[in-house]
């Protein structure tokens, strides 16, 4: 089996896996942003001074926005490219879109806002929904600047404020600066050749075009295909996730493989009516926090989730060690229970794809940890379908012509092509992800400073960038979860009590201390755990570099190492507030230079 991995992976090697379309200059690409779902308005310029300018209004910007409402009457703003609130669940609209972590954990402020899912893992549009109310109720909205895109943030050192320019020609000007840009956040589009001569219609699964399909977000029935012949290219989560719509709906679908997924057993359903029977105060903070231990293997006396996360990730990624055992001993129990996972993964498609060839270009032959494991029960059966056809290649598509997709020489004829290849991996470094230049003291902008890696305290402030606060992210200082939102409510939650005590304390400018900074630079670079020997064995994907493990940064890890431990950084950060900021230069309104 070592030797069928190594095999497949080298079958994957070739072809271009990293060069994509910039979608802000590539002349003729800048569609692929334009926003299908809500109606550009032209309007003035704004110019304002405010408390707080929050950039991101995704989950973790509506959710730091409303802990500040908690905290006080603070004048905010939030900012964003889209039309409205959701972050990347008002992009992903995609037929057939949800979520692959339980709605219970992964639905933010479900006690706040008095609400239970209606099923265990929820729809994009209740996802959606859920963060609209959210920032209804806190009155978020009508100060937003939706459909627009920050220019430059640059701090001014004499008014202690941070001056935000936008492609709509505002200037905002914000005591506290929040970047919630997400981790999802950056559009990728292939570059392969001749793309642009297609003349079918084509767009990216995160800008779904219903006005040609037909259908709305969250009703899958595309009644315009019925006559046509689809390209899905791409079969990460969003591929999975339409292709089950588009079978049943187009007249033919062709999905254009690289690399199959481990696609485990979802058994979605919906929420028991007695399932907020017993919900005591804190009940959400408890389950998530369930969670987050028992995916860092730590012993619970109950899995209050009990998913295929939690049956095998965790497993997979805290071999069970028996005293005694030497290093050698614990890696080959830990490949050996990979391998039951695995082999449970390929006798599931064999059980329910009948074409035997088809079934065996959808095995995947990696370890469980080599791609971001997946979760459906309608997308396998989908080959089951005539109207459905597998092209497995691994090196990619050859070329796009004005009627088709070619791959080993074969032209297929499509009237569409959907790019389901999702976004810029979750480690992308934040100045990347922020995609403006955000200028600190001395004119030195974030990019230059963390060129060489991240440089922060607790993965949320940076030296040199007063007053400046970065929501929690991968490859960014702080931790890592499956679930996502616990971080990113955790960092609202610390930032938004932050800037709360530094108001009442009349601080006029919170700036890190190069010591403060390089002392938490040097924790993260002692428990960093090089991983490139197995990274270096896995199929090339977005989780190792597409197959160059050198990339991988130590100053880009976690407190604690590997995905970081969660409760010892949680413990950490509300010390450090309780015990007045250490290692953090502060200076009141009544301080004078």
């Amino acid at each position: 089996m070592q030797r069928k991995y190594a095999e497949e992976r080298a079958r994957r090697l070739g072809g271009d896996r990293t060069s994509v379309h910039d979608l802000l200059h590539d002349e003729g690409f800048e569609r692929y942003l334009d926003d299908p779902f809500t109606p550009h308005v032209e309007r003035a310029p704004v110019t304002d001074d405010i408390d707080v300018a929050i950039v991101g209004a995704g989950i973790a910007g509506v959710v730091t926005g409303a802990k500040l409402r908690d905290q006080g009457d603070f004048r905010i703003r939030l900012i964003d490219t889209a039309g409205g609130v959701g972050g990347t669940w008002y992009w992903n609209r995609y037929p057939g879109v949800m979520c692959d972590v339980e709605s219970y954990i992964y639905m933010p402020m479900l006690e706040e806002m008095d609400y239970i899912p209606t099923q265990k893992y929820a729809f994009g549009e209740e996802i959606r929904e859920h963060i609209e109310r959210i920032a209804d109720k806190y009155d978020l909205v009508d100060d937003a600047l939706f459909h627009t895109r920050v220019e430059e943030s640059r701090w001014d050192e004499d008014a202690a404020r941070w001056i935000i320019t936008t492609d709509r020609g505002d200037e905002i000007r914000a005591r506290y600066l929040i970047m919630a840009v997400g981790i999802l956040n950056l559009l990728r589009v292939p570059v392969i050749p001749g793309m642009e001569r297609f003349q079918g219609a084509s767009f990216h699964s995160s800008r779904w075009d219903y006005s040609y399909t037909g259908g709305a977000p969250g009703d899958p029935r595309l009644t315009n295909l019925a006559d046509k012949a689809v390209a899905v290219i791409g079969n990460g989560a969003s591929g999975i996730q339409t292709i089950p719509a588009l079978a049943a709906s187009s007249k033919h679908v062709y999905v254009f493989q690289r690399t199959p997924s481990a696609i485990g057993v979802r058994a979605n359903a919906p929420t028991p009516d007695d399932f907020a029977t017993n919900l005591a105060p804190g009940w959400q903070k408890d389950r998530m926090e369930n969670f987050t231990a028992v995916m860092a293997g730590l012993e619970k006396e109950r899995d209050l989730v009990a998913d295929m996360w939690t049956a095998h990730m965790a497993k997979v990624s805290n071999p069970r060690i028996e005293p005694g055992m030497t290093p050698a001993e614990i890696a080959a129990a830990a490949e050996a229970f990979d391998y039951s996972v695995m082999e449970e993964h390929r006798a599931r498609i064999d059980e329910i794809v009948h074409d035997p060839e088809v079934a065996e270009s959808l095995k995947p032959y990696y370890r469980y940890l080599c791609k971001r494991p997946l979760f459906h029960d309608e997308y396998l059966a989908a080959f089951n379908e005539p109207n459905v056809t597998l092209v497995d290649c691994p090196n990619g598509v050859e070329e796009i012509t004005e009627h088709g997709v070619i791959v080993g020489g074969r032209e297929y004829e499509v009237d569409c092509i959907v790019y389901a290849t999702g976004f810029e991996a979750e480690v992308t470094p934040f100045p990347t992800r922020a995609a403006h230049p955000i200028v600190g003291r001395d004119g030195v902008t974030l990019a230059e400073k963390w060129k060489d890696g991240a440089m922060t305290l607790h993965g949320m402030m940076t030296h040199g960038f007063p007053n400046l606060f970065i929501s929690p992210a991968p490859g960014q200082q702080a931790v890592i979860s499956v679930n996502h939102t616990h971080i990113m409510v955790s960092g609202a939650e610390h930032i938004a009590a932050t800037i709360a005590k530094l108001d009442a304390m009349g601080v006029r400018v919170a700036d890190v201390t190069e010591e403060a900074e390089a002392a938490w630079v040097a924790k993260i670079e002692e428990g960093f755990a090089d991983r490139g020997e197995f990274m270096g064995s896995c199929t090339p994907s977005r989780l190792n570099f597409q197959g160059d493990p050198t990339a991988q940064n130590p100053r880009n890890g976690s407190y604690g190492g590997g995905y970081g431990d969660y409760f010892g950084w949680r413990d950490l950060i509300d010390r450090w507030r309780d015990e007045g900021f250490p290692g953090v230069e502060l200076r009141r309104d009544a301080d004078q230079d």
